[in-house]
This record gives C-alpha cells, sequence and structure tokens, in this order.
C-alpha cells in the first residue's frame, strides 16, 4: 500500500512547480545599464609593434601615470522587435594612449523584425552611418550558467570577423536576442560580454523591466551612410599605411 503522506507531499511538490511555471514573468521590453571595462595597460601594449616602436614610450609612460582600468557606462533600451544601444560620454584619452577598441565610438540600432541594423560610428572627427544586416556571429551555447544584475545566464561561445573570440552570457527569462553594441543572435538578451583577446568586457549592472514604445527606439540618423563592405574599405585606406598598428585600428573600429 502506498504511503499517503507521501502521495500527498509529491502531489504539493507537482502542483506547486506547475503553478510557479504559469506565473513566471519573462520580460520582453526594458532598459539595461552597462559597464564597459577595460585593460588599458594591455590595449595599449598591443600598439607597441616592431613596425611602431616609438608607441613603446607612450607605454612605458603610461603605466607610470595613468590607472590600469578605463570604466564606460551605456544603456540598452529594448523590445521584442528592437533594441538601441547608446554610449554614455566617460573620461577622454589623451590621442597617444587611445586605441579604438578602448573608446566608445558607437550608437547601436537593431530591427530583429527585419534583420537589420544602423549604427551611427565616429570615426576621426567624421561621422558614418553603417546600415546593413544584423552581424553574424557564430555562437555555441554551453551548459555553463552564472548570475548577472539577478537574472540566471547561459554562457555561449562566439566567433565574429572569423577571428575575434567572444564569450557572452545571456539571460532566458529576457526574450529578446540583443545585447551591448552590435552583438546580438542568442535565444536571450546579453548581459555579460567579454572580448579576452581584445581585454574588454561588458557587465549589465542594473536590468528595468519597463514598457518601452516604438517612438523612443530610433535609429540614429546623422551619419555619412555606408554598408559593412563599404565601411571596411574607408577603414583600410585610412590605416593601410600604418602597418601592425592600422590592422589592429582596423579591427577595433569594426567591432
Amino acid at each position: 500500500m502506498k504511503n499517503p503522506v507521501k502521495t500527498i507531499l509529491l502531489f504539493v511538490m507537482l502542483h506547486s512547480n506547475l503553478a510557479f511555471a504559469q506565473n513566471k514573468q519573462f520580460v520582453t521590453s526594458g532598459v539595461i545599464e552597462f559597464e564597459k571595462t577595460q585593460n588599458m595597460f594591455a590595449i595599449i601594449k598591443n600598439k607597441v609593434t616592431t613596425d611602431n616602436a616609438g608607441n613603446k614610450a607612450y607605454y612605458e609612460q603610461y603605466l607610470k601615470s595613468e590607472p590600469q582600468f578605463l570604466t564606460y557606462k551605456s544603456t540598452l533600451i529594448f523590445n521584442v522587435n528592437s533594441s538601441l544601444f547608446t554610449p554614455i560620454p566617460g573620461k577622454s584619452i589623451q590621442w597617444y594612449y587611445d586605441a579604438p577598441i578602448a573608446d566608445q565610438l558607437n550608437t547601436v540600432y537593431s530591427d530583429f523584425s527585419r534583420g537589420t541594423t544602423t549604427t551611427q560610428k565616429e570615426f576621426y572627427e567624421r561621422t558614418y552611418l553603417i546600415k546593413d544586416t544584423l552581424r553574424k556571429i557564430k555562437w555555441k551555447i554551453t551548459d555553463e550558467t552564472q548570475t548577472v544584475a539577478g537574472y540566471n545566464c547561459r554562457r555561449a561561445n562566439g566567433l565574429v570577423l572569423d577571428s575575434v573570440y567572444v564569450v557572452a552570457f545571456y539571460a532566458e527569462d529576457i526574450h529578446v536576442p540583443s545585447g551591448p553594441e552590435s552583438f546580438t543572435g542568442l535565444p536571450g538578451i546579453i548581459l555579460k560580454l567579454s572580448l579576452p583577446h581584445e581585454h574588454v568586457i561588458w557587465v549589465a549592472t542594473k536590468v528595468t523591466p519597463v514598457a518601452v514604445g516604438e517612438k523612443e527606439l530610433v535609429p540614429p540618423k546623422k551619419g555619412i551612410v555606408v554598408d559593412y563592405k563599404q565601411m571596411l574599405k574607408v577603414l583600410t585606406d585610412a590605416q593601410s599605411r600604418w602597418g601592425q598598428v592600422g590592422r589592429y585600428f582596423i579591427r577595433g573600429f569594426f567591432l
């Protein structure tokens, strides 16, 4: 004969889990605050190359006079159809210490319903408006999890621009395939994103679920209109005589 107490406990547990699943709320719109942190010692060291040894003096001076880590803030507003990533101006970097990956150059509008993106990019005192399809990233989802900004997130490893390694933690409870900058394409919003070899990481510090209307999600409009291919030519032409540093800058500008 079955134990009646065990039967009742099992019944209560099953129905409690069912009720929890039915009441669980998935976030589909809101505002996310991000912090981007970069290791400036490592970034500036990447500018010291065999064909540009003159940068070594700047690197050594930075080690003596400036902090190792620099942090910027940004926001991402989103709903199920689109998102808008906006950098917040922070501490400026002297030009001889600067590198594109260490700056915040992009305002990024992503349209998931159409599969398109509009990115406003600052490039040497010129403003470009890149209009193209959403960036293709080769993602591989793993079983590793981590809590970010109060949300349980799953890890995904990615590859962008054929060679740049990306680590992302996305929240399955926020059903929007967006993230900081132009990093998208996962079954949940990216709350933590790392480019380990570029020495940069974005981490969500606050998620505010709130209704976001289409009027609040307006793509940037100012700039010289190009697509990704045309923008790459602009970058390549500008940096072609800079050797290894030029190639490093192109990668940073294009991320």
